[in-house]
């Protein structure tokens, strides 16, 4: 997962994350939780499939592969993660409508609304 400063659209996941001290060392509280954000690629852009390829009607499609996904981006190892939400410009969302719309093929899908709803479910936030 990789982040921007100031990114038009990020994808936010709840992570719990497990502090594994040396021996000898105690950490408390062991786990915490934190939300990890995850710049969203430009539509048509390498990566702008990222929802397609990790989320299924708004949650995570592989639990594994997205406990590892946030565990590289933190540099710790992750207990849990889940999908918040698609926190989005309006123009973002319009661009990732008509990304979506020239290739509804590559989605399976006979709309753009039913390729949100698939993938991101009600997880959509435009600020």
């Amino acid at each position: 997962m990789t982040g921007s400063d100031d990114p038009e659209a990020s994808y936010l996941f709840r992570v719990t994350v497990r502090l594994d001290p040396d021996p000898g060392y105690r950490a408390e509280p062991d786990t915490f939780e934190t939300v990890l954000s995850r710049a969203a690629d430009p539509p048509g852009e390498a990566g702008w499939l990222f929802f397609r390829d990790t989320l299924w009607r708004g949650e995570l499609g592989d639990a594994a592969h997205g406990r590892r996904l946030a565990a590289d981006a933190l540099g710790v190892p992750v207990e849990s993660v889940s999908f918040s939400e698609l926190r989005t410009s309006e123009a973002y969302l319009d661009a990732l409508k008509a990304a979506i719309a020239a290739d509804l093929d590559a989605f399976n899908a006979d709309s753009v609304s039913e390729v949100l709803k698939k993938y991101l479910g009600s997880s959509i936030h435009v600020r």
